[in-house]
């Protein structure tokens, strides 16, 4: 009985499976399609690399490059200000430390249409429209109440046992911070880091509107193939393939620090 309950679960999960990445597989597949096969779902159909080559013979580096740069720029700042913030309002004996939490996770809440004018103004005013500056300072804002939610969980979960102890022992916060909470939370910094990166990556609204061809990322340059003269499906399909890479690669290779991360917490396992 229990061999049969577990095989239906197998089957009903790689069927979930097949489902969630069907789409996936097939923009991976019109990548290397004619439009007119894309158009026409014509199957069978020829392979071509004719799609990554008109991409790459563009300023497809160029947008690729303004991504890595930004993303990782963004995170980093990200990271250096949410996760002291954090641990802060976890550790500190601030009587009005939930408040001030709820207070950044609610700026999460509000829509981005509902900030870009009053930003896109702001930003025009200082001119920072089009600039590296100017998005990643965006992006790290958007980030900060990400981390700080994120990593609030894991410092919970640690011991005030150990930071009393390193006290004893003569440890200053700082070196109680590097030395043991840090490394405790492991696990909790790689995923944080992880999807961080994949929301500056993959974010769209903000660079649309903020930046033009300069500071443009990867995502502004794949709506460009939405024209006027209509929807070039295979090369949206090949550049979306190229985009979806990094990302893909970083949670696959970093899959079972994000697995303990967001499932285990700080200091178990």
């Amino acid at each position: 009985m229990k061999k049969t309950s577990s095989a239906i679960v197998t089957v009903i999960t790689f069927i979930i499976a097949i489902i969630y990445f069907f789409p996936i597989f097939w923009m991976i597949i019109s990548g290397f399609k004619h439009e007119i096969d894309v158009v026409n779902l014509t199957f069978p159909f020829t392979l071509t690399l004719e799609n990554f080559k008109t991409i790459f013979s563009g300023k497809v580096s160029h947008y690729f490059m303004n991504s890595i740069y930004i993303t990782l720029v963004s995170t980093s700042l990200s990271m250096m200000l949410g996760v002291p913030v954090s641990y802060a309002l976890v550790m500190s004996k601030f009587k009005r430390g939930d408040d001030l939490f709820f207070w950044f996770i609610s700026t999460t809440l509000l829509p981005p249409v509902g900030i870009v004018i009053p930003v896109y103004i702001i930003f025009k005013c200082l001119n920072m429209l089009d600039t590296y500056c100017g998005l990643i300072l965006m992006y790290t804002a958007v980030n900060i109440p990400l981390v700080i939610w994120m990593m609030r969980s894991f410092f919970k979960d640690i011991p005030r046992e150990l930071i009393e102890a390193s006290k004893i022992d003569g440890a200053t916060e700082l070196t109680t911070f590097f030395r043991i909470i840090l490394p405790l939370s492991r696990h909790g910094l790689s995923a944080t880091i992880l999807l961080v990166i994949v929301f500056i990556w993959n974010e769209f609204f903000f660079a649309l509107h903020l930046t033009y061809t300069r500071a443009a990322t990867l995502p502004v340059h794949v709506a460009a193939y939405m024209t006027q003269e209509g929807l070039f499906w295979a090369k949206m399909c090949a550049i979306s393939t190229v985009a979806i890479l990094p990302p893909l690669l970083a949670g696959w290779i970093n899959q079972k620090q994000l697995v303990r991360g967001l499932t285990m917490g700080a200091v178990k396992g």
